[in-house]
């Protein structure tokens, strides 16, 4: 089995309604559900908003020296939101539990094994 990290990537901007939230937090946890059953669930969880971030950046000119900046990494119009780790046996099986997890958030999904 190799392990996959599901990405899952949020718009900034405003968060979606309470009533759709409930239905996206009701299909997450029919999913979570679905893959611990199945034997591939290892890891989930949201992040907190970009603003929570802190960078932390190697300085080049000063070796051990580290630049601490509030913040996210990158600027852009989307961030990562949260994430699955799966055991899963082979990319299409992966695959067919990030399609799932991209109709249950309704966001986008980016599967990519681990290295190693």
């Amino acid at each position: 089995m190799t392990q996959y990290l599901l990405s899952v990537y949020q718009p900034d901007g405003p968060i979606p309604s309470p009533e759709a939230l409930a239905t996206i937090g009701a299909d997450l946890d029919a999913l979570n559900d679905d893959m611990r059953a199945a034997g591939v669930w290892v890891f989930s969880n949201g992040l907190l908003p970009p603003s929570s971030a802190t960078t932390l950046r190697p300085r080049t000119e000063s070796v051990g020296d580290v630049l601490i900046a509030d913040g996210p990494f990158a600027e852009g119009k989307e961030h990562l939101g949260g994430f699955t780790i799966i055991d899963a046996p082979d990319l299409d099986a992966a695959l067919a539990w990030g399609k799932r997890l991209a109709t249950a958030t309704t966001l986008p999904i980016e599967v990519r094994p681990f290295a190693g």
